[in-house]
């Protein structure tokens, strides 16, 4: 074959550029074609599947509808149950059993309030059993009886009146000094253990029972105890006279005819759900929080609802305590020992609804760290980089987990609900239930969950270590073999090549034709692809 010269070579290569230039056009508007018609079809085919899956969806929509009208009811419930489980949770320990009873309110025998008052109820019950003037009187008489002379018999009777009331005197003084004395401590922890076995009868209907509500509609505590202390400590310190006391039954009010009732209303409560009812409210919360479509933010609302229904209750307690001043005092108890009395009746629910306030509200935090608004993706995207950051930078340095860490990657789920379980229950058994146990509790949850992302080994990280090491050991091998075949064969002698730099190439007509080959091979392709 002839070669060509220069300018048939241009032409030749001009022709075939033409040529591919009509046959590229022809074979895109056949790509359009198709392309329009495929687009046509479909169009037609999901037009047929949206109608055929209107009437799922619709359904879907509807059960999708009625899943969170559930879970909505599910809480309302939980929460409105969660308040009375506190209270008869709180009964339940302190009217039925009466040592938690006795450990709960034997502190009041250190209050001076209700000292004061237990001495002022003593006091008046000896006095009113025993005539400390009469008695007086009756031995004056005697004494003038002896033909006292004018001025023994005058000075006599004007010793009368001081003589009664140093004998008055005398017994307030012994019964202050039992009363404040650390013996009182014993003697008020059988007294109230003696009233809360007959508090538990009466509660139980029994018709022997020694507490009882009087005429008057009074529920009353009895006093004997420690009216037989001050009795025999009396005769102790020489008072003969009162050797006379008799058997007091003496009783303190605490309560009328109309709060009896309630209190009857509550004991029956807390015998019949105290101890199961906060497990009911619990399971009607969580029920309600798995039933809904998004639990992240039905979790983040029902913790929500949960501290705002237990700070109510923390603060009915506050009200409380003035409806309660306003019922005993001062008719029945004196304002400061009904203000000591309630606060320890009242201090333990409080402190539970205080905690649990607290509790709900650092739930509520942490269930909007998991939720999915645009905030909080923000913050665990960041909080994701750090983690990654700090265990990419521990690999680079040679500071893995290993297979640990690949085997807690796996079970990541598993070991985050174990530790969710795990504090769960920490809050549940533990007694009393405080601000600072859940504080503490949560905490350390935090920080065992910190620990797992941080060493945990995702499979990304894994691979990229991996394909690191390769990289590094390919890097090695072939730096190894270059300098092994440096020392083999020497250095290279580049002056050899420089003799037929400069040599004319005999072979540019063949590469010419090479090229018009390829360009003959193209055309020969786009007419095979366009459509006859």
């Amino acid at each position: 074959m002839p070669k060509m010269t220069n300018a048939e070579l241009q032409a030749r290569v001009a022709e075939l550029e033409g040529e591919n230039a009509r046959l590229r056009d022809a074979a895109e508007a056949a790509t359009a074609a198709a392309e329009a018609a495929a687009a046509a079809a479909e169009q037609a085919t999901a037009a047929a599947e949206q109608s055929a899956d209107a009437e799922p969806r619709a359904g879907r929509a509807k059960r999708g509808r009625g899943r969170t009208a559930g879970a909505i009811v599910l809480v309302l419930i939980g929460l409105l149950l969660a308040p009375v489980a506190v209270v008869t949770s709180w009964a339940r320990a302190e009217l039925v059993d009466t040592d938690q009873f006795v450990a709960t309110f034997a502190p009041l025998a250190d209050d001076p309030a209700v000292q004061k008052f237990v001495a002022s109820e003593v006091t008046a019950a000896i006095e009113e059993q025993v005539d400390i003037p009469q008695l007086t009187s009756d031995v004056f008489d005697g004494i003038k009886t002896l033909d006292l002379p004018p001025r023994a018999a005058q000075a006599l009777e004007l010793l009368e009146a001081p003589a009664a009331q140093g004998l008055q005197a005398l017994v307030a003084n012994v019964v202050n000094q039992l009363v404040a004395s650390e013996a009182f401590s014993d003697i008020w922890a059988e007294a109230l253990r003696v009233t809360h076995t007959q508090f538990v009868q009466v509660m139980q209907g029994d018709p022997d029972a020694a507490l009882e509500i009087g005429d008057d509609g009074t529920l009353a505590v009895q006093l004997g105890p420690i009216i037989e202390a001050v009795k025999q400590k009396l005769v102790d310190n020489g008072v003969g006279f009162a050797s006379q006391i008799p058997v007091i039954d003496k009783s303190i009010a605490i309560a009328k005819a109309d709060a009896f009732v309630f209190v009857r209303t509550v004991y029956a409560l807390a015998v019949g759900v105290g101890t199961w009812l906060p497990w009911v409210a619990l399971a009607f919360l969580i029920a309600g929080v798995l039933l809904a479509k998004r639990r992240s933010a039905a979790l983040f609302w029902t913790a929500g609802g949960f501290a705002l229904v237990m700070g109510l209750l923390a603060a009915g307690f506050a009200v409380g305590q003035l409806v309660f001043l306003g019922i005993v005092s001062p008719s029945i108890i004196p304002a400061g020992a009904a203000t000591a009395i309630y606060g320890f009746v009242t201090d333990a629910m409080a402190a539970t609804a205080s905690a649990a306030l607290v509790l709900g509200v650092l739930v509520a935090i942490i269930a909007w760290f998991a939720g999915p608004w645009r905030p909080a993706r923000s913050v665990r995207g960041f909080l994701e980089t750090g983690f990654t950051a700090l265990r990419r930078s521990a690999a680079s340095h040679g500071i893995t987990t290993g297979g640990f860490g690949i085997w807690l990657e796996r079970g990541r789920g598993f070991v985050l609900g174990l530790i969710v379980l795990i504090a769960a229950l920490v809050l549940m058994f533990n007694r009393p239930v405080t601000t600072s146990s859940i504080v503490w509790t949560i905490v350390l949850a935090l920080l065992a969950v910190l620990l797992v992302e941080l060493l945990r080994r995702p499979a990304d990280e894994v691979e990229a270590a991996a394909a690191a090491r390769a990289a590094k050991a390919d890097a090695a091998a072939a730096a190894a073999a270059a300098g092994a075949a440096d020392v083999a064969n020497g250095s290279p002698d580049l002056g050899a090549s420089g003799d037929d730099a400069g040599a004319p190439s005999d072979e540019s007509g063949d590469a010419d034709t090479a090229v018009l080959d390829v360009d003959q091979q193209e055309t020969e392709q786009l007419d095979s692809s366009l459509p006859r």
